[in-house]
């Protein structure tokens, strides 16, 4: 009894494929791009949620700063155009609330970033308890905004009961003088607001500064010293070059943030004594005068002020690092 086998021909349609053996280039397209949906597929929900919480309502949002709307009057709703953005960049009380955005903002990044430079150099170094120093630095940014301005308010800023000017009337009986009671709110309404804000973003500044230094090449700093270079020689030649990215970094993150801020501003002065910055009148426009149309289209400007931060700040990351890839 014979068995016939057959063996099928090389490269015949029964035949696997050889090892290295090359594709067709549609299939291998048609493989990377099914390849490339499964890996993007189960982030589509999240992408889709995000989509819908944050750019449906800014669309609504430039959409509405398009009419004349007013809730009070809502059967006289028309199209305007951008004559909304003409009312918002003519109008003195808006203009003054741009130049307070921007005094604000200024000061609070400035301050905050003198005093985070400060304690990131005390903290860089070694000493007992300095993790519980460092955990203790660092709470006031944990802070809910709203509890912070009313810390301030409160317990600081009260003239009956307040801190300072308990503090004032310590060093008068310390020294036979009597401390006034000063209302701090209502003398320096600005001041008090940004340092609420300074108070808690200086440590913010501070964990970015600090993680600048533990990055900083020491054997240069080595080096320096065995050729004589003095401690300020370190810091100005050394240090600062080394922690420009970061001070970048620092500066446009806590620009972004303060001037899109409500809370100090509605908690400590209520927008008035010339404090109101654009997010508080934003929220005036829409709640107290019910101009949807004005506030949307002073909306949409503090967004594209934001926007304009945030792509320096994304560009300095960027480069950030690329620098830290270099180097290690």
């Amino acid at each position: 009894m014979t068995s016939a086998t057959t063996k099928a021909a090389p490269g015949g349609p029964g035949a696997p494929p050889r090892p290295g053996a090359k594709t067709a280039p549609g299939q291998g397209r048609r493989a990377n791009r099914a390849k490339a949906w499964a890996t993007r597929a189960p982030l589509l929900p999240a992408l889709i949620f995000l989509i819908v919480v944050t750019q449906l309502p800014f669309v609504a949002t430039l959409v509405i700063s398009l009419f004349d709307w007013n809730a009070l009057y809502p059967d006289d709703r028309a199209f305007t155009g951008l004559g909304n953005y003409d009312t918002v960049i003519g109008d003195a009380d808006l203009r003054g609330a741009v130049v307070t955005t921007a005094l604000l903002t200024a000061t609070v990044v400035l301050v905050s970033l003198l005093l985070g430079l400060g304690l990131a150099l005390l903290l860089d170094r070694k000493f007992a308890g300095r993790g519980l120093v460092r955990t203790m630095t660092i709470t006031p940014f944990l802070l809910v905004p709203v509890a912070a301005a009313l810390l301030w308010k409160h317990i600081l800023f009260n003239p009956e009961y307040g801190l300072l000017n308990g503090l004032l009337a310590g060093i008068g009986d310390l020294f036979g003088f009597t401390a006034p009671e000063r209302d701090w709110i209502s003398e320096m309404p600005l001041v008090a607001v940004e340092a609420a804000l300074i108070w808690q973003w200086t440590p913010f500044m501070m964990l970015i500064l600090l993680a600048g230094l533990q990055s900083r090449p020491l054997e240069l700093y080595e080096a320096a010293r065995l050729d004589g270079a003095s401690n300020w020689q370190l810091f100005r030649h050394l240090t600062l070059p080394h922690l420009r990215r970061y001070l970048e970094l620092g500066a446009l993150l806590g620009s972004i943030y303060i001037v899109q801020h409500f809370d100090a501003v509605f908690t400590i002065t209520g927008g008035s004594l010339d404090t109101a910055n654009l997010p508080y009148v934003v929220y005036q426009e829409f709640y107290a005068a019910q101009e949807y149309g004005v506030a949307s289209a002073a909306g949409v400007l503090v967004v594209i002020g934001s926007l304009l931060i945030a792509t320096f700040a994304l560009r300095v990351v960027s480069s950030l690092f690329r620098e830290e890839g270099s180097r290690a």
